[in-house]
């Protein structure tokens, strides 16, 4: 089974999106379809993106969707141990921690639309690929 880290954007949009792109992901592994890796701080900030007032008015996110995501995801994703982060996307930092928990958890591929982690196009290794091209791939993996 594949195994991908997921940026925090990408939670996010599957929350506040039901139908997009990052949900049909989520909903592929709730299947159990995919492997989904993830770390404390991945979890972190998704949890504090999902509660911040301009993302409450704007979206009809509750807690109780918010809580059943992250609990899902400890229960049932791999979980990584906080892993080393070394210092790769100088633009943004934070992006650090997504491709630390890549290799920490041996991931098949890093899920992102973030462009300063897209232009990076694979970190030692592990191809990154926005969520409609990763998608698309356990879609043509799913017809074999």
């Amino acid at each position: 089974m594949l195994g991908a880290v997921l940026d925090t954007n990408a939670y996010v949009s599957a929350v506040i999106c039901p139908h997009g792109v990052p949900a049909q992901i989520v909903a592929a592994w709730r299947r159990e379809e995919v492997r989904l890796i993830v770390c404390e701080e991945i979890l972190a900030e998704v949890a504090e993106i999902l509660s911040l007032p301009r993302i409450r008015r704007k979206y009809p996110v509750t807690d109780e969707e918010v809580s059943r995501l992250l609990t899902g995801l400890r229960g049932a994703a791999s979980c990584v141990p906080d892993a080393v982060v070394e210092p790769v996307v100088a633009a943004d930092p934070d992006d650090d921690a997504i491709l630390a928990c890549a290799v920490a958890g041996r991931a098949d591929f890093v899920v992102s639309g973030d462009p300063h982690l897209k232009e990076l196009k694979h970190h030692r290794g592990i191809p990154i690929l926005s969520p409609r091209e990763f998608l698309n791939l356990l879609r043509d993996r799913a017809e074999r």
